[in-house]
């Protein structure tokens, strides 16, 4: 583990440049709790490795770049395709290594969602339920009336502002409600996760009619499942998932002074451990001898609805959409993603019959043109994989 910068202010670990460094570093920046992998078997890879870095694509601009410059100029940390189940290309960047722990960022929603979706399976819960059904302190609030669907595929119609960059949005005092940044002077907002979705009275649109990305609707998920199992999601998280994938490392997640785990962006896992948690969703919740997570869940995954996807998000996804808390790349076809901002992304691709995760630290939160790139390399590669 590298020394932290001595310049680096504790407000502003999450934030470039700093990310650079905190994404691998996390637990020096945070208080963290373990997601034990267990005492099971490592689910070894095999490798029938192809050269492609320098396989060209086109950018957003139109120019022709070669995957390996892409990665150098792309702020790559790691990047690791898995075809038909064996590794095809495995590198670090960044001083990042095979055991470093990295930041999810909002990939974490679907580690949540997936494991949400094992307790679907067992009857546990059921997305059809009202999310007062399970909460019901909610009654009072604009989750009044919403489906737990609703929330899996960001549907409800709860208004949150998610402005990144805005120090009076609700992602700000969801910052500081989950401990990843101290309250600034004179600050009156919620300093518990729970405390801020309590705080929701305001509903824009009926629930259903309408897509829009809010980070707080993966962190109702996870309060649903505490309160129904009576255990962590960190526990849950463990018990349910990593330990039974035949992960190489315990992953973690960043919690707040309440000791809840931040569900929506929070998780830290190795990049051999990312994509295995693809490798899953792939298999159709298969994983190292056993059906993990129910097979109709998994494939319902790709039963979204684009009708209520728009603008912004058909600037990259034009054919796109949203379900169980993963990304529709093209709702005719059979590929979705776990995305985070900075770069952070797992494309499961049936068509291709890949994986490929690249964890990364860009110097903004979203950029169009990088992301647009991102996809038309998965493409290329996908492409010269199964010639």
């Amino acid at each position: 583990m590298s020394k932290r910068p001595a310049d680096m202010p504790i407000a502003d670990w999450s934030v470039p440049p700093w990310n650079r460094w905190s994404f691998q570093n996390v637990r020096e920046c945070t208080p963290t709790e373990e997601v034990w992998r267990g005492d099971g078997p490592v689910a070894d890879f095999s490798y029938a490795r192809d050269d492609l870095e320098p396989l060209t694509f086109q950018t957003s601009n139109g120019e022709t770049i070669t995957v390996g410059a892409w990665l150098n100029e792309s702020y790559t940390d790691g990047f690791l395709v898995l075809h038909k189940g064996q590794v095809a290309y495995e590198n670090y960047f960044n001083g990042m290594s095979k055991r470093s722990l990295h930041l999810s960022q909002s990939m974490a929603k679907s580690v949540t969602a997936v494991t949400l979706g094992v307790l679907i399976g067992r009857g546990l819960i059921d997305p059809a339920d009202q999310v007062t059904d399970y909460l019901p302190e909610l009654i009072e609030t604009a989750y009044k009336d919403a489906k737990i669907q609703h929330v899996l595929d960001m549907a409800s119609g709860v208004a949150f502002d998610e402005d990144y960059l805005s120090p009076n949005s609700d992602i700000f005092d969801m910052d500081v409600a989950s401990g990843w940044r101290p309250a600034p002077d004179g600050y009156s907002g919620p300093l518990t996760v729970w405390d801020q979705i309590l705080g929701l009275k305001k509903k824009e649109v009926e629930h259903g009619s309408r897509y829009l990305y809010r980070s707080i609707e993966t962190d109702v998920l996870a309060h649903i499942m505490e309160r129904v199992t009576g255990l962590s999601l960190s526990k849950l998280v463990s018990q349910e998932l990593w330990s039974k994938l035949g992960c190489e490392e315990s992953a973690c997640f960043t919690v707040g002074q309440d000791g809840y785990a931040m569900s929506s962006g929070g998780f830290n896992a190795s990049l051999r451990d990312y994509t295995r948690f693809g490798q899953l969703m792939l298999d159709g919740g298969f994983a190292s001898g056993q059906q993990i997570v129910p097979k109709f869940w998994v494939e319902d995954t790709l039963n979204c609805d684009p009708s209520i996807f728009g603008a912004p998000y058909t600037e990259a996804l034009p054919n796109g959409a949203y379900r169980n808390q993963f990304w529709i790349e093209d709702h005719r076809k059979r590929a979705y993603m776990c995305l985070g901002i900075y770069g952070q992304v797992i494309y499961i691709s049936h068509d291709y019959q890949t994986v490929m995760t690249k964890l990364s630290t860009w110097p903004e939160p979203t950029d169009l043109d990088r992301r647009i790139t991102c996809f038309n390399a998965f493409h290329a590669i996908g492409k010269a994989l199964n010639r």
